[in-house]
């Protein structure tokens, strides 16, 4: 499936302000607003803090690759265009015992 594919069949985020990926400490190291342009990366995380019950490990970074499909080869070619993918390509996300925090609105 591509990445508009996949959107069609999460959960919506319409009920959210933004989500914020916050370290072992709660301080916020990264924040998906509800802008436009950022409504795709916060559906998709949302689904993913649904998913994973809010934990942003290897399985969430591996589904989360998996769900912005074809975004990843430019995001590859492209660091920096794509930060929201970045942060899932990064190594060692996984091992930082992030957590996912839906913002409601």
């Amino acid at each position: 499936m591509n990445f508009s594919e996949t959107l069609a069949t999460l959960p919506t985020a319409d009920h959210l302000r933004g989500l914020d990926i916050v370290d072992a400490t709660g301080a916020v190291v990264h924040h998906i607003p509800a802008a436009p342009g950022k409504m795709g990366s916060l559906r998709l995380y949302h689904a993913l803090a649904e998913r994973f019950g809010g934990a942003l490990n290897a399985d969430a970074v591996a589904q989360g690759i998996a769900w912005f499909a074809e975004h990843v080869a430019d995001a590859r070619a492209r660091p920096g265009a794509h930060p929201n993918i970045d942060l899932l390509l990064d190594a060692q996300t996984p091992g930082k015992g992030w957590r996912l925090v839906p913002l409601a609105a």
